[in-house]
């Protein structure tokens, strides 16, 4: 165990199977890996353009359909899978079968892997107010609240049972690791509150005041990483994974009105997603803490997006 990642271990010389590759917080993970690993990215690629940037990145692509259980292009004898995908098309059938079957289907394909990640979220957890949140907290549908994510916290919920399952079903060492809030050059939920303050329009937040996160940058995302691979375990290893700094939707707001100048228009409602601080103990104990002070993740992430907005 460590307490920071700095010591973390390296992964090199390994067959990696990176699955849901497209997304915000996979395609940076791929990338980095490539650069010392036969790193594979899995998605639907249905943009080619996609998988020409990929490979250019020296990642090998292939196509796969975790809803209908079509993996078989993945090569069986990766010795790691790190899945980041996720669907979410509102349709109970489609995306029940897409997250929870599609991942039984990934699971067992690479039953003989070394070690299996998969990234879940803390929008599973309970809406409980202000109340920190460990690992073995009530879990609930969080993101329902959300007519546009209506089906995500229990679709997550469903696939981490899953995972559970076929860790020992398999006797497959698996990590499932609860993501917060993901940021970086290549966007995030901050970075829309950014485009939401250039639009002029409102930013939710919730009623029961101050909306508080862990923000994490994509730079500690790739770093700790490896850390997970070697926490993998059976039963399954669950952990919560954040950024160090609990930082509300108010505060980075402002913070991001000091970088540009805009004015942010924040709309206290019930019709938002609740708080959801967690507890980190567990994960500084395996993961290690993180090293990205938010403030200078978020300045980082303006200068790439709109650097023509930075006045200060």
């Amino acid at each position: 165990m460590t307490d920071s990642i700095a010591s973390a271990p390296t992964l090199k010389g390994r067959k990696i199977a990176v699955v849901g590759v497209t997304s915000q917080v996979a395609e940076p993970v791929a990338k980095a890996l490539a650069a010392e690993n036969e790193v594979i990215g899995a998605a639907r690629f249905r943009d080619p353009a996609a998988m020409e940037r990929f490979e250019a990145a020296g990642v090998r692509c292939v196509a796969i359909d975790l809803a209908t259980g079509d993996v078989a292009n993945l090569p069986e004898d990766a010795d790691i899978v790190l899945n980041f995908a996720v669907t979410k098309t509102n349709n109970w059938d489609v995306d029940l079968m897409a997250n929870s079957g599609g991942l039984a289907w990934l699971m067992e394909h690479h039953r003989s892997a070394e070690a299996f990640v998969h990234c879940s979220t803390t929008g599973i957890y309970k809406p409980m107010g202000h109340h920190v949140f460990a690992e073995g907290d009530p879990l609930g549908d969080n993101h329902g609240v959300w007519p546009f994510l209506a089906t995500y916290s229990i679709a997550k919920i469903a696939a981490e049972a899953t995972a559970r399952w076929a860790a020992q079903r398999f006797s497959l060492p698996t990590t499932i690791a609860r993501l917060s809030v993901p940021y970086g050059d290549r966007g995030g939920w901050p970075a829309i509150h950014l485009e939401m303050m250039i639009n002029g329009s409102e930013i939710p937040v919730h009623i029961d005041a101050p909306s508080v996160y862990h923000p994490i940058h994509e730079d500690d995302i790739i770093a700790m990483v490896p850390k997970l691979v070697a926490a993998t375990g059976v039963p399954a290893t669950v952990v919560n994974w954040g950024g160090d700094e609990a930082v509300s939707v108010e505060e980075w707001c402002a913070y991001l009105g000091e970088l540009t100048g805009l004015s942010p228009v924040l709309a206290p409602t019930a019709e938002t997603i609740d708080s959801v601080m967690i507890d980190l103990t567990r994960m500084h104990e395996l993961i290690g803490h993180t090293t990205v002070p938010w403030r200078d993740g978020f300045r980082r992430m303006v200068e790439a997006r709109h650097p023509e907005l930075l006045t200060s």
